[in-house]
């Protein structure tokens, strides 16, 4: 048996009878022959809790300092566990991010992984012992401070740990029973898929899916490691993300057509008014942007008026992001030579996403169909090879988001999925 990597969110963990499950859940992997690295979310909405207290002491917390306060969650949740784990009998460390040897750069709240270098965690399991690492954190290669890495960032730690330690597979532990077709707390009928290419997975990721990171899978296929998606509530199997399909006894899983249905509620538009329609405008708006260290998603031009030579520029970017992004676009504005912003934070993104759509003539027929028949309003559209994202109002979402799933026959037949948790994470 070789060596597993297992991640725990922070429904997972919310409370004593939680950890406690989960604990025995890990003694059972650690039973059955495999060695075991258990990565931990703070408990329950521990991180909501500590920003909504900096904010209270400071409107505009320090970057570092805020880091230093949100990574204590982490840290309650891994002793946590690693206690429990003894009164089972078992031997169990408990490492924050920098001990485990998570390297990232400099930026605050959002710090990306440079490097990981596991050699305690290695030395810990071949010890016997169960590793239970603090994820979402590391430590700055060059100034030394500690580090976040974002939302969801348990799951990159989680995925980047499995790479470094060479492990089978990197279980990530959540409040559904898997990847489905579509947000069950949106679909009651969506169903479970039992295994997913890299490439669907991130695309369903970078539209809203909020099972998954989009840098944890982008991390795992890159470095070619399973993750096994699935419930820390239940003991059925989950979803297979993998670059080759799972086997199921004798059969290999076939890829389906349509992957699923995503939406994502937490962006806003942008829409910059009367640009002059010629050569390096669009450059200069998205240099602003890019200089402000903003990450945009969809970006739509129209055709310039023949009368006045002007053009609209909108695009999407996340809510938290808007303000900053104003700002530096109006301290831009004479150099740019636009006439007025537009901003907008009730929209909404419907995204259909699945490898068979580029050979299968229809599906974007069929897509604006089911809209239309909804009486969904579409505002902005973007393409790929294997997603169709629009966006509409924000109230429209679930409406839009069950006509897509039904049209496209993704509605299970069987019993609704299962929510056990109730946050998503």
């Amino acid at each position: 048996m070789g060596l597993v990597v297992q991640k725990y969110g922070g429904s997972s963990v919310a409370d004593a009878e939680g950890i406690k499950r989960v604990a025995k859940r890990i003694v059972e992997a650690k039973k059955n022959g495999h060695q075991v690295v258990a990565v931990v979310s703070a408990m329950g909405d521990t991180t909501d809790e500590l920003i909504d207290l900096a904010e209270q002491v400071s409107p505009i917390p320090a970057g570092r300092e805020l880091d230093m306060l949100l990574t204590a969650g982490e840290r309650i949740s891994m002793a946590l566990l690693a206690m429990a784990i003894k009164n089972l009998g078992h031997n169990a460390q408990s490492f924050t991010g920098s001990q485990a040897g998570v390297i990232t750069d400099s930026v605050h709240n959002k710090a990306r992984i440079i490097d990981v270098t596991p050699g305690r965690i290695k030395a810990s399991v071949d010890e016997g012992n169960i590793a239970i690492v603090a994820g979402f954190q590391g430590v700055s290669q060059d100034t030394k401070d500690i580090t976040t890495l974002g939302r969801g960032g348990s799951d990159t730690t989680a995925v980047a740990l499995a790479a470094a330690l060479e492990a089978e597979v990197c279980e990530i532990y959540t409040d559904v029973d898997g990847v489905f077709t579509a947000d069950p707390r949106v679909v009651s009928k969506a169903r479970k898929i039992d295994w997913i290419a890299f490439e669907d997975m991130l695309e369903l990721a970078a539209s809203g899916s909020k099972v998954l990171l989009h840098r944890c899978v982008e991390y795992a296929r890159r470095y070619n490691i399973p993750i096994h998606v699935r419930s820390s509530f239940s003991g059925l199997q989950g979803t297979w993300v993998s670059s080759e399909p799972m086997k199921q006894g004798d059969k290999q899983v076939e890829q389906a057509l349509i992957s699923g249905v995503a939406h994502d509620t937490s962006e806003a538009k942008v829409t910059v008014v009367g640009v002059p329609d010629k050569p390096g405008e669009a450059a200069s708006i998205f240099r602003t942007i890019a200089d402000a260290e903003i990450n945009i998603d969809m970006v739509v031009q129209n055709v310039s008026a023949a009368s006045t030579g002007l053009t609209d520029i909108s695009f999407t970017l996340p809510k938290t992001e808007g303000r900053k992004a104003i700002d530096a676009l109006e301290k831009n504005k004479g150099a740019i030579g636009f006439d007025s912003l537009r901003y907008d934070d009730q929209i909404g993104k419907i995204s259909l996403v699945g490898a068979g759509m580029k050979t299968n003539p229809g599906v974007t027929a069929d897509f604006f169909t089911a809209l239309s028949d909804a009486g969904v309003n579409i505002e902005l559209i973007s393409t790929s090879e294997i997603r169709i994202s629009v966006v509409t109002r924000k109230d429209d979402v679930p409406e839009a988001v069950r006509a897509v799933h039904s049209a496209f026959g993704l509605d299970s037949d069987s019993d609704e999925a299962v929510v056990y948790g109730g946050t998503g994470r």
